[in-house]
């Protein structure tokens, strides 16, 4: 079973430029299908290994960093399965978006070319779009491949270097997305983007090598073996953890989010949202619970609290969004709190839910940027206060697009039921172990931003597919089978993951124990 968890890896870097090349030559179609058809391939070789429990691989690498090691455990396997899955089914519905997103901006450019020159760019306009389509989507489906490598890289590493070698990858293509199809000031936001995540990469690293120095080792194994001694713990501890949650956007750390999602086109937001930001809430349970036990207890509780604030900050904000996209920013902002505040619960039940929380906030939130997505394409308003009553022309949406809500709202028989009940479950239990009166409030206060996020999730469906519909929106159609089938197949695997969630809690539940005890 050798090269398996390596093939996975690298054959979405190795075949990127085939994915440009057939963009090229044989339009978004052949792309669209190929990405699809690579990543469906790669997702069968992340799940094939984790039937018959943990797995792992090794391959020489350099004598200044250690091994390369590939490790798919009961940790691993949740984060990895989920970031396949969504990005294979994010290829189909990337070919309409994207090609409607290209096809607007060469006909922005050629009209503004059409005004300076006088008109005469007629010929040139017809004859050169097709050509710039190809271009452009075969560039972006390379883009794609290499963002969804960089993201499992990351997830299946087993040392350090190697884990920052990934993060940074990841974080070069969503640049380029953004600042090439992006809207408005894109090439500003990109900039944004860049200097936020790169800056967390920089403090992330600061901590790795700090730690890989003093322990004479990159590896997880050998750290975990020989410990970090004392002199460079709190510090690495502290460097790792602002370094990740500036990727998952928590509070404080949060302000390039709401600029990004706003500017992004709708399948990066998808990618990112369902998958990039839950990168570092993965390093936290990998890089400071299982390396560094003794300031996990340390800081838990502030991770808790920490959790506690962006869950409400974020809900708060998504209420008063009239544009969906930025309304869908502070919801995956709130998300990431509940996730933060499951890892500071300190409980195996609670760490549990707040890994659940990842797979059921990925399902959720990918839901419904599809939905966004659908509606830009079929409404062409990012408003809320623009829409309403387009249930009765988009009903495959409307029905995916609640279901996508009852996942973020954890209502059953959604996956996300099952994620709440048991972070909750688990963030009470320590409550009570400890007699902790701190812990007790943040609990409460925990199931009010629960209210939050129904209050604004049920606003936001309500305005967009109940009520009056609008006049110019009458004609108004269902989008076409690469947006819905993609939709249909996530909110299926979120209501299944409901009914059933030892899918994942076999896995995950046992990793928990062995983490931090019973």
């Amino acid at each position: 079973m050798q090269f398996i968890l390596l093939q996975a890896v690298l054959l979405p870097l190795l075949l990127s430029p085939v994915a440009y090349y057939l963009g090229r030559k044989s339009g978004p179609t052949a792309a669209a299908l190929f990405s699809f058809g690579l990543l469906l391939y790669c997702t069968i070789l992340v799940i094939v290994p984790v039937l018959s429990g943990s797995y792992e691989e090794h391959y020489k690498w350099t004598q200044l960093f250690g091994e390369f090691g590939l490790l798919l455990d009961g940790l691993a396997s949740p984060f990895a399965i989920i970031i396949y899955l969504i990005s294979t089914v994010l290829a189909l519905f990337s070919k309409p978006y994207m090609v409607a997103r290209i096809t607007t901006m060469f006909e922005e450019r050629m009209n503004s070319e059409k005004q300076l020159v006088g008109g005469g760019t007629e010929m040139i306009e017809s004859s050169s779009l097709k050509n710039h389509v190809n271009h452009q989507i075969g560039a972006y489906y390379a883009l794609f491949l290499v963002m969804a490598m960089g993201m499992l890289g990351t997830i299946l590493a087993t040392n350090l270097i190697e884990f920052y070698v990934f993060f940074e990858v990841m974080l070069i293509p969503a640049f380029f997305m953004l600042a090439l199809w992006g809207y408005e000031s894109r090439r500003r936001v990109a900039l944004l983007f860049f200097f936020w995540t790169h800056v967390g990469a920089v403090i992330l690293l600061l901590g790795f090598l700090s730690i890989g120095l003093s322990v004479g080792s990159f590896n997880y194994a050998d750290i975990k073996t020989h410990g970090i001694p004392p002199h460079v713990l709190a510090l690495a501890a502290i460097a790792i953890i602002v370094g990740l949650t500036v990727k998952m956007a928590s509070f404080v750390v949060h302000m390039w989010l709401p600029h990004v999602y706003r500017a992004s086109p709708t399948p990066l937001n998808a990618l990112s949202s369902g998958a990039m930001l839950g990168v570092g809430a993965y390093g936290l349970f990998r890089l400071i619970i299982m390396l560094m036990p003794g300031q996990y207890e340390h800081f838990a509780l502030a991770l808790n609290i920490w959790g506690l604030i962006t869950m409400i900050y974020g809900g708060i904000m998504a209420l008063v969004q009239d544009d969906i996209r930025k309304l869908f920013a502070y919801s995956s902002i709130s998300q990431m709190g509940y996730i933060l505040f499951g890892i500071g619960s300190a409980s195996v039940l609670g760490l549990s839910g707040s890994e659940m929380m990842f797979v059921s906030h990925s399902l959720g939130k990918v839901i419904l940027f599809m939905m966004v997505g659908a509606i830009i394409l079929q409404v062409g308003t990012r408003s809320i206060t623009k829409m309403g009553g387009l249930a009765g022309k988009m009903p495959i949406t409307a029905v995916c697009a609640m279901i996508g809500a009852l996942t973020l709202m954890g209502i059953p028989p959604t996956s996300g039921f099952m994620a709440e009940w048991t972070m909750f479950y688990g963030a009470l239990q320590t409550a009570i172990q400890q007699g902790s009166m701190i812990r007790m409030a943040t609990f409460g206060l925990g199931l009010i931003a629960t209210v939050i996020t129904m209050a604004y999730i049920l606003w936001m469906i309500k305005r967009v597919f109940f009520g009056k519909l609008p006049e110019n929106l009458e004609k108004t159609k269902e989008a076409n089978w690469y947006v819905t089938g993609p939709m249909m197949v996530l909110a299926g695997f979120s209501v299944v993951i409901g009914i059933y969630p030892d899918v994942f809690f076999n896995q995950i539940i046992p990793f928990m124990k062995g983490l931090v005890g019973v």
